[in-house]
């Protein structure tokens, strides 16, 4: 297995740069895993591929406006990317901008302070605010889009899922972006069931493989919670032999993160995972997934495929391409079955 197995060709104008209206308007290509077929559809129509008591799984986390400007004491400009928090006024950031040593001193735009606490690996660095920083970044934070996003969003809401409820994300759980309020509803109204799982996404999730063999990737950690209520629900369901399915990778590495080996069961679990899924995981709870169409060479790449099969995956986004669906953050959506 080589990281160029997972790689394919995208034309840049598949990459959509701004949401559909209304959310679940999104195109949904409908794939069974044990054939390959593809059925072509929209997100609104997802209830015709689900039973009664199935059990979708939504990651409630919610993307902080993390993007935010300081100057060093010569005037230059910096960006910083708020990653993780790390404690109270500390936390983990990528920065844009030259010369950031430790110690170096910063000043906020519009005010407060900063200074680079520790230097790590390539462009992040441990930062530490002269206070918590979480109010500055309500008043004067931005979304963090991806770089391959080059439109201006209008609406920052459309960068968060309508069911969000957590602070701490740096970018968004996107397969969960095809779900409106309405659609919530009309689904409950089959019998469907809801349980929420929260995983605080990293942007290392979205970054492709460098290296050529995938295995000697080094995955980031990323804060997940998985609670009592939650684990019940989802032990439930497969005792009863109802389908557990994950929106979003971020809701399938919590999940699996969460499997106890020795008792059979999903358990509470509460810190970080830095669970990274290739083609020979065995999968344990997660019985089928709601994903978006994800980039060349990328961990989340080779997560569909392991769950999928590569050769289904890279087929079925040949096909994406040919009927110009729309790929990433803001594109459409597949269900793999």
């Amino acid at each position: 297995m080589k990281t160029q197995d997972f790689d394919y060709d995208l034309p840049l104008e598949r990459i959509a740069q701004t949401p559909v209206e209304p959310r679940h308007n999104s195109r949904l290509m409908v794939m069974e895993r044990a054939t390959g077929r593809l059925i072509h559809d929209h997100f609104y129509n997802i209830g015709d591929y689900l039973r009664p008591g199935d059990l979708l799984v939504l990651n409630e986390t919610r993307v902080i406006p993390a993007r935010i400007f300081a100057r060093k004491p010569t005037g230059g400009k910096v960006e910083l990317l708020l990653l993780k928090k790390l404690g109270a006024v500390r936390w983990e950031a990528l920065v844009g901008g030259k010369h950031l040593r430790a110690g170096q001193k910063l000043t906020l735009l519009d005010g407060g302070a900063a200074c680079i606490a520790a230097e790590l690996e390539g462009s992040r660095r441990e930062i530490e605010f002269d206070q918590p920083v979480e109010p500055y970044l309500k008043a004067r934070g931005q979304m963090p889009l991806p770089p391959y996003i080059r439109t201006r969003l209008e609406d920052p809401q459309r960068y968060q899922t309508v069911f969000a409820a957590v602070d701490g994300s740096a970018a968004a759980p996107t397969a969960g972006l095809h779900f409106t309020r309405e659609l919530i509803d009309r689904l409950e109204k089959q019998k469907v069931e809801f349980a929420r799982v929260l995983l605080h996404v990293g942007l290392d999730t979205f970054a492709p493989v460098h290296e050529e063999d995938p295995t000697q990737h080094a995955i980031h950690s990323e804060w997940r919670e998985v609670n009592q209520a939650t684990a019940d629900q989802i032990n439930a369901a497969r005792s009863d032999g109802r389908r557990v399915i994950a929106v979003g990778t971020t809701s399938v590495r919590t999940l699996e993160s969460a499997w106890d080996e020795e008792k059979q069961l999903v358990t509470p679990v509460s810190g970080p995972t830095s669970l990274y899924i290739l083609p020979g995981f065995r999968f344990k709870v997660v019985d089928a997934m709601v994903t978006n169409f994800h980039l060349p060479k990328s961990t989340l790449l080779m997560l569909v495929s392991a769950f999928a099969g590569r050769e289904n995956i890279l087929a079925a986004y040949a096909e994406a391409v040919r009927l110009e669906y729309r790929f990433f953050s803001f594109g459409d959506a597949m269900f793999l079955l």
